[in-house]
């Protein structure tokens, strides 16, 4: 009991309360006036147990420390706090009746999955068409929320009744995923992600494995290429667990790889990856069917590529020799190898292969003299001698032909065999003769 006129201690200000994440280091500060003879002590109120006296610390924890400073002030120090640290504490003075306060001690603690020891469940593999069922647990204060997605952020999908009916959903709450009637799609990298506010965040991750049987996709079966070439052909596998992969020529035994065959592999995907065969410098016994193969434990698929030739349009080549321009005849304009083709009557070829005489040069001169003689003269006044056809003085002819090509009429520009002038000046002559000549007496 103290005395009526003892004064008697008070606090000053109340204790605080804290909350806190887990690790981190608080003080509760106690400030007393008018102690006196009283001791200041720090009680843990759920357990009762006395922490310290004064500066003294009684408790056996080494996170735990007391401070004075000199006057009226003390504090309980608590450092890196942990679950167990969360309760009441006391500033209590030794007063009759004793005086106390009280502040709250409140550690948050981030979530933290359990190890995959504590999976239930079939676990993370299945063959296609099975169950998979993922457990993530979780400790935390407050509790943690869990939910699961996908790591690559495709959807999760969930099948029911016989798989006809199926959800797809981004992500998937509570401590449990369940995937029924599993496709291989379903195979990959899944997350358990835990949060209740305290950071940080946590997850974990799952590797979901489908198993089925291998199977090869080609999407060209039949490749052409011409000799010489280097031909790239491809198949897609498709296979859980992991197979074995070749290449082989139908009876022709396996493929190595080596400067003739060139292979390789690019995933894409968990359970998909396309297989790459390059023959260089084709040959004919390079032609025919291969084969890629994979194989693993739950057996074997085939993909079949049929190689052949292909035939390439040979390039048309030049020939050394110059193309001859075909003959060109200028319609007025004789030439000398027409000069050689006839000779005019009455006449005899000279020494130099020119097959008029002087008197013919003569009836030409005149001739061109003579006005009256129309170009448009018809040429069928010249005819060729001895037939007599057009003739009627028979035998008595104008001009005689002395080769085949003149007589078929081959140069161009008339249909009788001779150019145009030609045909006008023997019009001339030949009307010059008819009219010297003695055959003229008959008509």
């Amino acid at each position: 009991m103290h005395e009526p006129d003892e004064i008697m201690p008070e606090f000053y200000a109340p204790l605080e309360n804290w909350t806190v994440t887990q690790g981190r280091d608080i003080y509760f500060t106690c400030t007393v006036n008018n102690l006196g003879k009283y001791k200041v002590a720090w009680i843990k109120s759920d357990s009762k147990a006395i922490l310290a006296i004064h500066t003294n610390l009684i408790a056996h924890n080494h996170r735990l420390t007391v401070t004075h400073n000199g006057h009226n002030t003390w504090k309980l120090h608590v450092f890196n706090v942990q679950k167990n640290d969360t309760g009441s504490y006391m500033c209590q003075i030794n007063t009759q009746p004793m005086i106390l306060q009280t502040g709250y001690l409140d550690v948050r603690i981030p979530p933290n999955i359990l190890d995959e020891a504590d999976i239930e469940g079939p676990g993370s593999a299945a063959m296609e068409g099975g169950t998979i069922r993922l457990r993530c647990r979780s400790t935390g204060k407050p509790e943690p929320k869990v939910h699961w997605k996908r790591k690559d952020n495709r959807h999760i999908v969930i099948r029911s009744d016989g798989a006809r009916e199926k959800q797809e959903s981004a992500t998937v709450k509570g401590d449990t995923l369940e995937l029924t009637n599993v496709h291989r799609t379903d195979m990959g990298k899944y997350l358990c992600i835990a949060k209740n506010n305290v950071p940080p965040t946590v997850s974990k991750e799952f590797n979901v494995q489908i198993h089925f049987h291998p199977m090869i996709k080609v999407t060209n079966q039949l490749v052409a290429a011409p000799t010489g070439s280097n031909v790239h052909i491809q198949c897609y596998v498709e296979t859980s667990p992991k197979a074995m992969h070749s290449w082989a020529k139908v009876d022709g035994g396996d493929l190595m790889p080596n400067a003739k065959y060139k292979m390789s592999e690019t995933p894409i995907n968990e359970y998909s990856l396309q297989m790459d065969l390059t023959i260089t410098s084709l040959e004919p016994k390079d032609f025919g069917s291969y084969l890629c193969i994979a194989k693993n434990a739950l057996g074997k698929a085939e993909g079949t590529i049929r190689l052949q030739e292909l035939h390439l349009p040979s390039a048309p080549t030049t020939s050394d020799v110059p193309e001859q321009e075909p003959e060109k005849y200028d319609e007025g304009v004789p030439t000398d190898s027409d000069d050689e083709n006839f000779v005019l009557e009455g006449g005899e070829p000279t020494a130099d292969g020119d097959d008029r005489s002087s008197n013919d040069q003569q009836r030409q001169q005149e001739q061109q003299k003579q006005p009256s003689v129309s170009t448009k003269k018809p040429p069928q006044t010249v005819h060729g001698g001895g037939s007599g056809g057009g003739n009627r003085g028979g035998g008595g002819g104008g001009v005689r032909h002395h080769d085949n090509k003149q007589r078929h009429g081959s140069v161009k520009g008339s249909g009788s065999g001779y150019p145009p002038r030609w045909l006008l000046v023997l019009t001339a002559v030949a009307t010059v003769t008819l009219f010297r000549s003695p055959a003229v007496s008959r008509w």
